[in-house]
């Protein structure tokens, strides 16, 4: 699954959709697809999907253990 499909996902989970995600971007709904068109997704966006849907991000490993992400500010 490509990054968009899982930002896609989550944000259908959260009842949410790619506009709500641009104005939190403070993007055009245009730019926003081409974001998803693309792929181009790099840490400091998904900070940003996970701060707007209250999710958490983490790297999870197989033992089960995780590594959380500060999401407080992702600009930073």
């Amino acid at each position: 699954m490509s990054i968009s499909d899982s930002v896609s996902a989550a944000l259908k989970k959260a009842s949410l959709k790619q506009n709500d995600l641009a104005a939190a971007y403070g993007k055009s709904k245009q730019s926003m697809s081409m974001k998803f068109t693309r792929d181009s997704w790099f840490g400091k966006d998904l900070v940003k999907v996970a701060k707007l849907i209250g999710a958490d991000l983490a790297f999870v490993f197989p033992d089960g253990s995780k590594i959380m992400i500060d999401t407080d500010d992702p600009d930073e």
